[in-house]
């Protein structure tokens, strides 16, 4: 399932949201400047590797931030900016632009410490904006279950689009990484368990980022916020 938009109105612009959309293209687009051998070296330096994470000195500790910078190709980057950009303006809505910013760096780093945490012997780099964006995924499930993800759904070899609820659209995601890190773990080169604690932490702690503030929706949309969702 691919999503396409969401209809929930966002009544404030998300500096923030850009922000972190533009600094993960800019050091995406240096990465790929570089040749096969210094973008490997530079990966390795820059990314999270659990062995040395877990093993070594405590200046190895910056990469747990580092790493959610990296991507390891066009299409990595482009999944993980594009789905940044559909549910990010909203959670930064809510919060504000400082919490925000800080919500989606924690959310990086649980995702980087429970993944770390089940491939602590791994010499393998972790890289990539996931995990944060699975915190903003979560955040948003919360505080907008009812709103719509207009979702491109393949049928074969032809496409349909619908418009799920996002406490479906979220939760079914949510539910197939779980499967995946259970079934295949720290194969198959996919950070799982990432997604799932920075989806994790993103449903728990949004209470405490949050603003309390009732959305009012806009006129022609297909969402509404019930009456008590409120933080």
């Amino acid at each position: 399932m691919i999503p396409l938009r969401d209809s929930v109105p966002s009544r404030s612009t998300p500096w923030v949201n850009y922000f972190l959309i533009a600094l993960n293209t800019v050091v995406f687009l240096y990465e790929v400047s570089l040749s096969s051998a210094l973008q490997n070296q530079f990966i390795l330096q820059w990314g999270l590797v659990p062995f040395r994470f877990w093993h070594f000195t405590r200046l190895v500790w910056p990469t747990i931030f580092t790493a959610m910078f990296l991507h390891g190709g066009w299409m990595h980057y482009l999944g993980n900016m594009w789905v940044l950009f559909i549910f990010g303006d909203n959670v930064e809505d809510r919060m504000g632009h400082l919490r925000y910013l800080i919500f989606y760096l924690l959310s990086g780093l649980a995702a980087a410490l429970l993944q770390a945490f089940f491939t602590m012997n791994s010499n393998a780099p972790m890289i990539g904006a996931s995990g944060a964006i699975a915190g903003v995924m979560g955040a948003y499930m919360v505080l907008f279950p009812w709103g719509r993800v207009l979702t491109v759904i393949p049928l074969f070899i032809f496409f349909t689009t619908v418009e799920i609820p996002s406490v479906i659209f979220l939760g079914f995601w949510f539910f197939l990484q779980v499967f995946s890190g259970l079934d295949m773990g720290a194969n198959g080169g996919v950070a799982w368990w990432a997604h799932v604690g920075g989806f994790l932490f993103g449903m728990l702690a949004v209470q405490i980022f949050a603003r309390r503030r009732r959305q009012i929706p806009a006129p022609g949309r297909y969402w509404r916020e019930p009456d008590n969702w409120l933080w």
